[in-house]
């Protein structure tokens, strides 16, 4: 039985029959192809050396997963900073909206590293390879025997993919960590092989193979746009009024300024046709302005048949800047980002915790009168200079703390733990639990207090204790 046609193309990236549709978009130069070209080599050129460039001592950027700390242009944030992370995320997403309110999918024809190395790192390797190639998109399309420039290409393919995915590694466990990795035995560190392998594999079917596939059915954004677009959002945008009716020949009378040539669907990325309005597989990349400027120009039309407009303008209103989500937008940014600023510059120089036993009871008793805990202090340093700290009891004459050494140094940037024990009397317990105050200082002006409940027996005379008080 043969398979269903569809009555048309339902989705740019889809033959009718239903099998995939490979989009090998032709570049257009222009303007802004000019513009977008500086941008993207300016941010690969920020992607690559971040990894390399450190402040106070510290990476740029460095997520560190496995100790939960994060790392942002010099200041680490530590699972305690829940608060902070959240603010600066907010930030970053209320920015965005703000941008897409005013210029549509600047951030996806612009910004996002899925565009960027697919227009400027994967496609002009595949232009330049398969230049000379007849058919190639059929032999993606009916799965023909590849060119020998194919192979080649995807060789290339593989070797950026490798060295992409190790810089996105070094995001995570710093760049020596990715350098002992590619330099030492497989043996020595299997799982570092096995995450750099996965993490090539997954860029370079992406890039390979996925291509427009993320955006159009993984990212979310695209469905995004429809809420956070209005009326007077400047997107690119096809002038109906001007280029309808179509229509070829040298002869215009009676057509608008469109000639029917199609070079902003063959220059497009995801397949559309703009002139069919406002469609979710857009990026905003601004290829088929540059394509049909050039037209233009050969026929000696005014250009901007295609360009940033609002759909106000287009009807022949006029755009209002100053609207509700205008206004929102940047009073929503000014009091996330305010407020972490303002947290940021508040917090203290050491972040302290006080932990109990890792193992074993919670508490021990010494003899018929005296319990003991053994507790455990963790101190991360947040300042740029090592300092020594030292814990002592507060308010709490009839308990001891003993410690093999009461003080321990902690560098910049780093996590210590100390563990100790305190000794108090059984009789000041109630209910099998009390509370004391310890008190951290690192010698330099700062200083904190704690409080925690230690652990033991409860005794039979609880209750009469409890109704003399």
């Amino acid at each position: 039985m043969a398979a269903p046609v569809a009555p048309g193309r339902v989705l740019p990236t889809l033959n009718e029959d239903g099998t995939r549709r490979w989009i090998r978009p032709k570049w257009s130069d222009g303007r802004w192809a000019t513009r977008r070209r500086v941008v993207a080599y300016a941010l690969l050129a920020l992607y690559l050396a971040i990894p390399h460039v450190y402040l106070s001592g510290k990476p740029t950027i460095l997520l560190d997963l496995p100790r939960r700390e994060f790392t942002f242009f010099g200041v680490t944030f530590l699972p305690t900073d829940t608060l902070l992370l959240m603010l600066l995320a907010l930030s970053a997403v209320i920015a965005v909206f703000l941008a897409t309110a005013l210029l549509g999918r600047v951030w996806c024809g612009w910004g996002c590293p899925q565009t960027v190395y697919m227009e400027f790192v994967f496609r002009p390797i595949e232009r330049f390879f398969e230049s000379g190639v007849r058919g190639s998109t059929k032999i993606d399309a009916e799965g023909g025997r590849l060119h020998w420039r194919r192979w080649a290409k995807h060789a290339v393919y593989l070797v950026i993919a490798s060295f992409l995915a190790h810089t996105f590694l070094a995001y995570f466990v710093t760049w020596d960590a990715v350098s002992h990795w590619v330099f030492g035995a497989p043996a020595a560190h299997p799982v570092g092989f096995a995450i750099t392998t996965i993490v090539t594999a997954a860029v370079f079917l992406d890039f390979a193979y996925f291509r427009e596939q993320v955006c159009l059915v993984a990212c979310p954004y695209g469905r995004w746009q429809s809420a956070l677009l209005d009326n007077d959002s400047m997107i690119v945008s096809y002038d109906a009024n001007r280029g309808e009716p179509r229509g070829k020949g040298k002869d215009r009378s009676g057509k608008g300024s469109c000639v029917d040539c199609a070079a902003c669907v063959t220059t497009c990325p995801t397949g559309i046709d703009i002139r069919n309005g406002l469609q979710m597989e857009c990026i905003h990349c601004t290829q088929c302005i540059d394509a049909c400027d050039h037209v233009m120009d050969t026929i000696g039309e005014p250009r901007g048949l295609i360009r940033y407009s609002s759909r106000h303008l287009l009807s022949g209103d006029r755009t209002h800047w100053l609207r509700p989500r205008t206004v929102l937008y940047p009073l929503a940014f000014l009091l996330f980002f305010g407020t972490f600023v303002y947290q940021l510059s508040a917090r203290d120089a050491a972040d302290v915790t006080v932990l109990g036993t890792a193992s074993g009871a919670p508490f021990a008793m010494q003899n018929a009168t005296q319990v003991s805990n053994s507790v455990r202090v963790r101190v991360a340093n947040r300042t740029a200079l090592t300092h020594p700290y030292t814990v002592r009891l507060i308010d709490a004459d009839d308990a001891t703390l003993i410690a093999p050494m009461n003080g321990m140094r902690v560098d910049p940037g780093h996590t210590e733990t100390m563990p100790f024990f305190i000794l108090a009397p059984t009789s000041s317990f109630r209910h099998g639990t009390r509370e004391i105050a310890l008190s951290v200082t690192d010698g330099a002006g700062f200083t904190t207090r704690l409080t925690y409940r230690l652990r033991g027996p409860v005794r039979d005379d609880d209750d009469d204790h409890g109704a003399e008080r």
